[in-house]
């Protein structure tokens, strides 16, 4: 591990010192919701405590001593607290550094044990993890009480959209300096790892609308790269957020509606023209009204209504609704439900409608349309009433994590606002859009025989893994992230043209972009199957997916027999169906039996 060995020369008086300064005087808030392991008058904390906040980093796998000193510090803290029941926690939380070395770990905490380190206590591992996007909040429950789920609330109405502290991983920090250099300079404004995706995922979704002339065939189907977008938070997690996204295809939408301005003015002059020339009509056609040219299609449309402009705009468009219940109470409206349109819309199926003005039957062949909504969990459930609704699984779903600290509003101050910031970007897309729009043939997009390989080999085994956890409405899901997975890579793909200016066909994806959407995707697998863990289900039809997967999560980076028993009686499941469940973890690769009473996660 490069973060080097132990030297007690480190740890001098003088470091002593740094590291009381720093747990001792750090000014803490408290928290109104859940009292804080860094709060005042907090205390010494429980083993249990302990073993809650490293389950929340193990979730968001997070490197909470990204450096040397750190590393050290959290070693001291562990020892000093859980003496040499520590050591298991070290690994644990160690295990996330990119060169862990289990071998040096042991070393490192020896060293730890030896050593005394006085001034370190139990509130370096919280301040570290805090400072890691981590909540370290642990909620006082009243053993008299039975535990209620979230499933169960979501049956009785109950649930509140302020109860889940669920914590969901980001993408791998690396992925980002990889990026095309357009979404390296959108991301770059993220202020979380939970901003920055949902930039890259915003950022995405909204250009997938607007890239003319590139396809793939997948599964033997020509496909494009337009995809649907649900981001899901509690209200004031930072979704709004998206908004700056839109800014991205704004000059395209902008220039199609000065194109319909300018034609509608010649429609309505030529129509002047044609009601003044009386008797000479018989030499004339009257003028025909110009189709309604736009982009960004509202939400809050009748089913027809937004079938006749994607019509009018040759099939293609956007939604973006930022009010995720907008276009939930629009399904809910007499002549407003277009859900089959969309399921229909993400395959590019063909959709169909009668226009009642001219009793014209209309179809739209090969509809490309992308959609980007963002809501809380309960307006989710709202729009999908179910797990069994084909739209969910056709939506990329990404559940923000909410931070409690208070960010400073006045950072980042410059000349330049982020929305001027953002129409900049959008000014540099618009070009690449019309240079995509001039060619005269498509171009198709492909990964390599390797890619190919690699994709199918994980999606097999992901399907096999989430069907255990999820049971079998999960399987529409994994497949659906493989074109999403697909066409993530069509994107970055025709973004890399603004970087190296070559326009040909095929464009063969890279390893990097490829190994970019996989990287995405592994992530959004996870976030998908939370949300798809509190919708409502049949309960003729019920299983216990939240309990397998709680399982799952609850059991530490390695364990035995005895360790995995003992979770399973935390969660009142019995020894032999605990027994059973372990064994198809490891059948479905979700575990490693690597030897006798020995498992790694």
């Amino acid at each position: 591990m490069s973060k080097k060995t132990f030297n007690p020369a480190d740890w001098t008086e003088t470091n002593k010192t740094e590291s009381k300064a720093t747990t001792s005087n750090t000014p803490v808030q408290s928290n109104t919701f859940s009292p804080s392991p860094l709060g005042e008058g907090s205390g010494v904390r429980s083993e249990s405590d302990i073993e809650t906040i490293t389950q929340r980093i193990e979730s968001t796998a997070v490197d909470i001593a990204p450096n040397y000193a750190d590393w050290r510090d959290l070693g001291f803290a562990l020892a000093d607290e859980l003496g040499e029941s520590g050591r298991s926690y070290f690994h644990r939380l160690s295990r996330f550094y990119q060169d862990y070395n289990s071998t040096e770990a042991d070393k490192q905490f020896d060293a730890c044990l030896k050593a005394h380190g006085n001034g370190v206590s139990i509130k370096t591992f919280y301040h570290l993890a805090k400072a890691a996007g981590i909540n370290v909040g642990i909620p006082k429950v009243k053993e008299s009480k039975p535990t209620i789920t979230l499933e169960d609330k979501a049956e009785t109405g109950e649930t509140s959209e302020n109860e889940t502290n669920t914590q969901l991983c980001s993408f791998p920090s690396e992925i980002f300096d990889q990026l095309p250099d357009l979404l390296r300079r959108i991301t770059i404004k993220g202020t979380s790892p939970e901003d920055k995706d949902i930039l890259l995922l915003g950022s995405l979704v909204s250009m997938s609308s607007c890239l003319p002339n590139i396809y793939g065939v997948y599964a033997e189907r020509e496909v494009f790269a337009n995809l649907f977008l649900f981001v899901t938070a509690q209200a004031s997690a930072g979704k709004g957020r998206l908004t700056l996204c839109r800014k991205l295809v704004e000059p395209i939408h902008k220039a199609l509606r000065e194109q319909n301005k300018a034609e509608f003015e010649i429609y309505q002059r030529e129509l002047t023209e044609y009601a003044a020339a009386k008797g000479d009509k018989v030499n004339m056609e009257k003028p025909q009204e110009p189709t309604l040219k736009m982009l960004v299609i509202p939400a809050n449309n009748s089913a027809t209504g937004l079938f006749q402009i994607l019509n009018d705009n040759n099939g293609k468009g956007l939604i973006f609704e930022t009010e995720g219940d907008t276009l939930a109470q629009t399904f809910k409206s007499e002549h407003g439900n277009y859900s089959d349109g969309f399921r229909k819309a993400f395959h590019h199926e063909t959709i169909t409608y009668n226009r009642r003005k001219d009793r014209e039957f209309v179809e739209i062949d090969m509809p490309r349309l992308s959609a980007l909504l963002s809501g809380t969990p309960r307006q989710v459930s709202t729009l999908i009433p179910n797990a069994e609704n084909g739209l969910f699984s056709r939506f990329i779903f990404y559940f923000m994590n909410i931070r409690y600290e208070w960010k400073d509003v006045f950072a980042g101050e410059s000349g330049q606002t982020l929305d001027h910031y953002f129409d900049h970007l959008g000014d540099q897309f618009h070009e690449l859009y019309k240079c995509l729009q001039s060619q005269d043939k498509p171009m198709r997009f492909c990964l390599t025989v390797s890619q190919q390989k690699q994709f199918n080999s994980y999606f097999e085994q992901t399907q096999i893994q989430y069907i255990e956890l999820c049971g079998e409405d999960y399987i529409g899901t994994v497949r659906r992230l493989g074109l999403i997975t697909f066409r993530i890579a069509m994107i970055l793909t025709a973004l890399r043209i603004m970087d190296n200016g070559e326009l040909r066909s095929p464009l063969v994806c890279s390893d990097t972009d490829f190994n970019i959407a996989m990287e995405m995707v592994k992530v959004l697998v996870q976030h998908a199957a939370h949300v798809f863990q509190q919708l409502p289900t049949d309960t003729a039809t019920k299983v216990q997916p939240n309990q397998k997967q709680q399982f799952l999560n609850m059991l530490p980076a390695e364990f035995d027999r005895q360790t995995y028993l003992a979770v399973a009686d935390k969660l009142k499941i019995p020894a032999k169906t605990a027994e059973k469940q372990i064994a198809r973890f490891a059948k479905t690769g979700l575990i490693n039996h690597y030897a006798q009473n020995q498992y790694r996660k």
